[in-house]
C-alpha cells in the first residue's frame, strides 16, 4: 500500500490512515531541520519504496492538483522507507542527504518568530508596568495610612489636652499629672505642627499644675510692661527670627508706616509716640524704614524736624534711639529722640513733651494688649492719657485673637486655635528639623503660650483681644475709627517680600487683618480723635 500524503503542520495528518503515521514517528528517530518551502511532496517508487518530502512554511500542500490550507506548526524532516515492510531503511533526512545541504545550517527565522519574540516582549513590558502600578498603589496607601494614623494621633493630642486642661481647671493634680505624662510622651518638640504647638500648651499647663495653691493674695511682682522686658537671650533671638522671618510684625510696621506718612503729608514738623518701641526690637526698624521715605521727600514737603519718643522699661531703648539719630542725620533729616522710662500705666500727659506745630502720632506695636487687665480701668485710664495728647492717628497693631476671657478653659481652646494656626505656617515655612523654627516656637510663641496658660492676675500679660472688643474699648475712650483701605498694597507687599503662599489679607470692619488660611492672625486699626 503507498504511504498517504500527510502534513506536519501542528501534529495534523490526513484522516485517511493516522495509524500509518504513528508507526512511522515510533520507528524514526525525531530529527528535526528546515527545508526550501517551494518544494512540494514528492514520492519515489523505485525498488518498492517511497521518498516523502513534507515542505516546510507556506502553509499549503497539493492535493488532486488543489491547493488545500493547512497551518503551520512543528518543524518537517524528509525520510526514505519501504513500504513492503514496517521498518525504515536507509533514513536520509533533509540536511544529511546530499551534499548540497549544509549539515550544521542554521534555521531560518520566519514572520511568527519574529511575532512570538515581539509577544513575548510586550507581555515583559506590560508585566513591568502592572508591578510599577501596584507598587505606586501600594505607596499611596502606605501614605494614606499615614496621614490617617497622623489625623488620629492629633485627634488623641487634642482630647488629651482638653481632658488635661479640665483637671487643671478643677485642681485635680492627680489625674492631670497622669495625662500630662502621656501627653509629654506624645507633643514632640520636632514632630508634626500639633504635636510641636501641644508641646507648649503641654510647658504652660504643667506650670500652671506647679503653681496651683489655696487661694490668697499675690505677692510683689517686678514691673514690666511686657514679657520681652525680662526675656533671657533665647528668647530675644527668637524675637528676632520672628521679625525676620515670619511676616507678623513686618506687615504692621508696613501697613503703621504708611498710614505714618500719610498723617505727615505736607508737614515738616513731625513727632511720633512710640509705645514699647515695638517690644525693643534691636536696630529701630521700623523707624529706618520711616525715615527713608521721609528724606525721598523734595521741595516743600521735606521735613525740617523729626521727634521720636519711646515708651518702655527696655534699657536698650536709648540704644535704639541714638542709632536712629545717626542714621536720620546720615540722611539729612533732623532728628531728636528721648526716652520715658515708665510702663504705660504709669504714665502720666506731662511725661511727653508735645509742641505747637508738630503733628503727633502714637505708635502702639503688639503693646496695648499687655494693659488689659480683669478690670476695665487700666486701659481706660492709659487711653484717655493717649486720647488727651490730641495725636492726628494712633496706630495700633494687635494680634487678632480673644484670649482674654474670664474662664480658662474658654481662653485655653481659643488660643489653642489661634497658635495651631501659626504653627501650621511655619511648618509649610521651613523644614521639619529646622533650628530657627524650634526657636521661635519654643523660645516666643512658647513663651506667649505659657504666660496664657499658666499664668493669672497681673503676671499674665498676653491679653489679645477681637477687632470689636476693641472697637468697644476705643468706642468708650473718645475715639473713632478711621478705616484703612490698603488691601491692594498690602497683597502687592506680600508678593513683593515673597511672603509665603497661605497668607491671606482681608479688609475687616475698617482694620487690615493678616490670616493664615483665612484664620486671623494680625490687625491693623487706625483711630482718630
Amino acid at each position: 500500500m503507498a504511504p498517504p500524503h500527510y502534513s506536519g503542520f501542528k501534529d495534523e495528518t490526513d484522516a485517511e490512515n493516522p495509524s500509518f503515521l504513528r508507526d512511522l514517528w515510533e520507528t524514526v528517530p525525531p530529527v528535526y531541520c528546515y527545508y526550501d518551502h517551494h518544494q512540494t511532496i514528492s514520492k519515489n517508487s523505485t525498488d518498492n519504496s517511497c521518498t516523502l518530502v513534507l515542505p516546510f512554511c507556506d502553509g499549503t500542500i497539493s492535493r488532486d492538483n488543489k491547493r488545500v490550507k493547512r497551518t503551520v506548526g512543528i518543524p518537517v524532516w524528509r525520510g526514505t522507507f519501504n513500504t513492503s515492510s514496517n521498518n525504515i531503511n536507509n533514513p536520509c533526512f533533509l540536511n544529511t542527504c546530499t551534499n548540497s545541504r549544509n549539515r550544521n545550517s542554521i534555521p531560518k527565522l520566519h514572520f511568527r518568530d519574529h511575532i512570538r519574540t515581539y509577544t513575548q516582549r510586550y507581555l515583559a513590558v506590560e508585566e513591568a508596568e502592572e508591578e510599577a502600578k501596584i507598587s505606586e498603589s501600594g505607596r499611596r496607601c502606605e501614605e494614606k495610612e499615614e496621614e490617617e494614623d497622623g489625623c488620629a494621633d492629633g485627634l488623641r493630642l487634642v482630647q488629651l489636652l482638653i481632658a488635661c486642661a479640665e483637671a487643671v481647671a478643677c485642681r485635680d493634680k492627680s489625674h492631670a499629672s497622669i495625662l500630662l505624662s502621656e501627653l509629654k510622651a506624645n507633643a514632640l518638640v520636632f514632630g508634626s505642627s500639633f504635636q510641636r504647638v501641644a508641646s507648649c500648651f503641654v510647658q504652660g499647663l504643667t506650670e500652671r499644675l506647679n503653681l496651683i495653691q489655696p487661694i490668697g493674695p499675690v505677692g510683689p511682682m517686678t514691673s514690666m510692661m511686657n514679657i520681652m522686658d525680662a526675656a533671657s537671650e533665647e528668647m530675644e533671638e527668637a524675637f528676632r527670627l520672628v521679625y525676620e522671618l515670619c511676616p507678623h510684625i513686618q506687615f504692621g510696621h508696613f501697613v503703621a508706616n504708611s498710614i505714618v506718612l500719610e498723617a505727615f503729608e505736607g508737614k515738616n514738623f513731625v513727632h511720633v509716640v512710640d509705645l514699647g518701641m515695638s517690644l525693643g526690637l534691636r536696630h529701630g526698624h521700623q523707624w529706618r524704614g520711616l525715615i527713608q521715605s521721609l528724606a525721598n521727600r523734595t521741595g516743600d514737603e521735606q521735613v525740617r524736624r523729626l521727634r521720636i519718643t519711646g515708651v518702655g522699661l527696655c534699657d536698650r531703648l536709648q540704644i535704639i534711639g541714638d542709632e536712629l539719630s545717626v542714621y536720620a542725620n546720615n540722611l539729612g533729616i533732623n532728628m531728636e529722640f528721648s526716652l520715658v522710662k515708665k510702663n504705660l500705666e504709669n504714665l502720666q500727659p506731662e511725661d511727653i513733651e508735645v509742641r505747637e506745630e508738630e503733628v503727633l502720632v502714637v505708635n502702639s506695636i503688639l503693646q496695648l494688649h499687655c494693659v488689659v487687665k480683669e478690670s476695665r480701668g487700666a486701659l481706660n485710664s492709659v487711653l484717655q492719657m493717649v486720647h488727651g495728647l490730641g495725636p492726628k492717628v494712633l496706630v495700633m497693631v494687635e494680634q487678632d485673637s480673644s484670649h482674654n476671657g474670664p474662664f480658662f478653659l474658654g481662653r485655653f481652646m481659643e488660643s489653642l486655635h489661634y497658635y495651631s494656626a501659626i504653627f501650621d505656617s511655619l511648618d509649610v515655612m521651613f523644614p521639619k528639623y529646622d533650628t530657627k523654627r524650634a526657636k521661635m516656637e519654643q523660645f516666643y510663641f512658647g513663651e506667649e503660650i505659657k504666660n496664657i496658660v499658666s499664668c493669672e492676675g497681673p503676671m499674665r500679660m498676653e491679653r489679645h483681644q477681637r477687632v470689636d472688643q476693641w472697637r468697644r474699648r476705643m468706642s468708650r475712650a473718645g475715639f473713632q475709627a478711621a478705616p484703612v483701605k490698603m488691601v491692594a498694597q498690602a497683597k502687592q507687599w506680600l508678593l513683593k517680600n515673597k511672603v509665603c503662599e497661605g497668607y491671606t489679607v482681608v479688609e475687616e470692619k475698617g482694620c487690615l487683618v493678616l490670616g493664615w488660611k483665612s484664620k486671623p492672625i494680625i490687625a491693623v486699626s487706625c483711630w482718630k480723635c
